[in-house]
């Protein structure tokens, strides 16, 4: 799930960035940041980290840059900072090339700060049921501390999404209960949604629902296999420690750090296949960063962006605004298993209901089904850009389109990631990517590409 929109000062940081690492020598394009230090040539270009305006972007090339609550300590770390949803966000250290922070995260643990995020409470009687009007999850029979992942869903009815997101029932409030949910959305999209639920609160006529934004709360990426023994010894002996070995994907807890002074909101889960934790602080984040540091010693260190594209395409993930956008419907977008069967229906009452329920139904089966699929892609010689052409066919047709694209650190191999043709989807089919004028093979592979090492409980 990450929107976002850099422009081309993002690209001069990155040209000063590697020449700055030597290690990894690499010629950035005007285009591409993460990607280029995956591979000293046939750099790709994915749609996902070139400099570009989108209409869900939350600020312009020219806006002022916010600042996330660990800013002075990316500087201190000497990260090289782009331009990033809005922010001023560190793409690399110089402890590490972008390829080094990748594999270091798979096999030890990194920090990333996501405080770019938006942070967002929805409380009251009626926040089940509102969430439920924009999301095809069931909201209702989430319990306290459990977590899913969701769209939200174009009002239109067209099922387009218009934002993905993870949403956390946390535990009522008061004496009357009140449902709170805790809602993470994109900061590439931030503007957007908050015309979106502001005017859907305003057209709402059901139990009374507010919102409210977290925007003093950091919130850092904790991932790597090494991250619950390092957030283990983070724990404060003051208060009782939470069991983390009991603490699975999709779940949460409120727990007291010794570096903090408020309880800190600990979720299993994370953006790169990894076992991992996202942290919300509300007070003290650089402490809390630096205790982590020091705690992890040689097993752990700050990553930027760059290794978190290449992470979370090698995991399979979407990034909002390339892989998923306001024309493309959760079952196009491979997304199918994140409803329900309790909202499987047409009448379900969510926005696009109907369309989806069609879409569920493939044509195998008599029902509508899709006429595209997201599909993953390993590719021969160059890697593919996002916007490639991808040809099938016994006339070489095109059949669809990447949307993103890079060398795989773990695989040594051009994965990507696109659309194409119901009919084509299907593992082991052999298609054509032009890159650079140039027809590549490709080969239409299941999702990840790396499989997933998440901390789950018995089946």
């Amino acid at each position: 799930m990450r929107g976002l929109e850099l422009n081309r000062s993002a690209s001069r940081a990155l040209r000063a960035a590697s020449q700055a690492h030597r290690r990894s020598p690499v010629t950035l394009t005007p285009r591409s940041f993460a990607t280029a230090a995956l591979s000293q040539r046939h750099t790709p270009t994915p749609r996902s980290l070139a400099p570009q305006t989108r209409h869900a972007s939350s600020s312009s090339p020219s806006a002022p840059l916010s600042k996330t609550p660990l800013h002075d300590l990316h500087l201190s770390h000497g990260a090289k900072l782009v331009p990033f949803g809005g922010f001023a966000m560190p793409v690399q250290y110089p402890s590490k090339s972008i390829r080094d922070s990748h594999i270091f995260t798979r096999t030890h643990a990194s920090i990333f700060d996501v405080s770019h995020m938006v942070q967002r409470l929805f409380v009251g009687p009626g926040a089940p049921s509102f969430l439920q009007l924009l999301t095809p999850s069931d909201l209702t029979s989430l319990p306290p501390h459990k977590s899913t992942l969701s769209t939200l869903l174009s009002p239109s009815g067209s099922g387009g999404i218009v934002d993905d997101t993870v949403i956390t029932r946390l535990p009522d409030r008061g004496a009357s209960n009140i449902p709170v949910f805790y809602v993470v959305t994109n900061a590439g999209c931030r503007e957007k949604d908050d015309a979106y639920f502001a005017s859907e609160l305003s057209k709402w006529s059901g139990p009374e629902v507010k919102q409210e934004q977290l925007t003093s709360h950091a919130l850092i990426a904790l991932q790597g296999p090494d991250s619950a023994r390092i957030l283990e010894s983070a724990l404060s002996p003051h208060h009782p420690k939470p069991d983390l070995s009991q603490l699975y994907f999709g779940s949460s807890l409120y727990a007291r750090l010794s570096a903090a002074r408020e309880p800190v909101l600990v979720s299993r889960g994370g953006y790169t296949g990894e076992d991992g934790f996202e942290i919300s602080i509300p007070d003290s984040p650089v402490a809390v960063t630096e205790a982590l540091l020091k705690l992890g010693g040689e097993d752990i260190d700050l990553a930027g962006l760059g290794a978190r594209d290449s992470l979370r395409l090698e995991a399979g993930m979407c990034l909002y605004g390339h892989d998923l956008d306001e024309t493309t419907t959760p079952v196009e977008a491979g997304l199918s298993w994140i409803i329900p069967k309790s909202r499987r229906g047409a009448d379900a009452g969510y926005y696009g209901a109907e369309v989806i329920a069609a879409q569920l139904v493939p044509k195998t089966k008599g029902g509508k089904g899709v006429e595209r699929r997201r599909v993953g892609l390993v590719v021969e010689g160059a890697p593919a850009r996002e916007g490639a052409e991808i040809l099938g066919g016994e006339n070489g047709e095109k059949v669809g389109v990447v949307t993103s694209g890079c060398p795989s650190p773990t695989l040594g191999k051009n994965i990507a990631m696109g659309y194409v043709a119901d009919g084509f989807h299907k593992a082991g089919t052999e298609v054509d990517v032009l890159v650079r004028g140039k027809k590549r093979r490709a080969v239409v592979s299941k999702m990840p590409f790396v499989p997933s090492r998440y901390h789950k409980g018995a089946a």
